[in-house]
């Protein structure tokens, strides 16, 4: 089996890299993929790790082809399946210098197209976020300028929707809030209100925009927060839905300040 071993370290490598890069399979194809699973029977359990085992490279395999296909390298899925199965039969037709050479080789076409493709993403990315800085900061110009609007020294911009009567948060306080946040084409990226659950957090940990807005905000109001990109997350963005130089759009609604200790003070009192 040495011939096995010199070309499973280099594939595996490959793999490795190609499987991360693998999308998820959505729920509806693998529900119809299960449904169309042919019911099989085994001797005995050696037998069905035998064939899990199996089934688990082969599914790796599937998705290393797929992902090398994404990024131009399409493999003859025939003559990959004989490789595989000589080789396992210790009769594959590649010497061992050959086999490394070729590859070699791929690895070598693999590296220069992911690089190129990481290239263009990036690319890409720098765009959007110069967009948004642009974007951002027109927004911000004509935001300010409407009836209600107030501006604070950092650049922070607010809109009272709702007054409330109750006290005012410190920055080291724990806070109770609803909110919805939104991109400034209207994309909304988080919402407490869908996920029908209010949300709390120490108010000093979270970015810039929130840890002041917020205590302008008496218990029971409502605001329309703007937050400039150097009072949210700047130049690195948040994930793939806030791109880097985002000016953000929250509504935020004030529940309760230290909402856990409040509770335990309602309790001590019913005792």
């Amino acid at each position: 089996m040495k011939r096995l071993a010199l070309g499973t370290a280099v594939v595996a490598a490959m793999m490795t890299v190609a499987c991360n890069q693998e999308k998820a399979v959505e729920p509806a194809k693998a529900e119809a993929a299960a449904e169309q699973a042919v019911e099989m029977t085994f001797a005995d359990e050696r037998q069905k790790q035998s064939y899990a085992l199996g089934s688990m490279f082969g599914k790796q395999a599937q998705g290393s082809l797929k992902s090398l296909k994404e990024l131009g390298i399409e493999l003859d899925a025939v003559q990959f399946e004989q490789g595989l199965l000589e080789t396992l039969k210790d009769s594959g037709k590649l010497a061992d210098a050959d086999l490394q050479a070729t590859l070699q080789v791929l690895q070598q076409e693999h590296t220069k197209l992911s690089q190129e493709a990481q290239a263009k993403a990036a690319e890409v990315q720098a765009k959007k976020a110069e967009t948004s800085k642009t974007d951002g900061v027109a927004y911000l110009a004509e935001n300010a300028k409407k009836e209600g609007v107030k501006v604070t020294d950092s650049g922070l911009q607010y809109e009272v929707l709702i007054e409330g009567e109750g006290a005012s948060p410190k920055a080291e306080d724990v806070v109770e809030v609803h909110y919805r946040g939104t991109l400034l084409d209207g994309t909304q990226f988080d919402s407490s209100y869908d996920r029908g659950q209010s949300t709390s957090f120490p108010l000093n940990q979270v970015i810039p925009g929130w840890t002041e807005g917020v205590q302008l905000m008496k218990t029971g109001s409502k605001y329309r927060f703007v937050i400039p990109s150097e009072l949210a997350y700047g130049e690195r963005g948040a994930g793939n839905s806030i791109p880097a130089h985002s000016t953000l759009i929250f509504e935020v609604e004030l529940l309760a300040i230290n909402p856990k200790a409040e509770a335990e003070k309602k309790e001590e009192v019913t005792q």
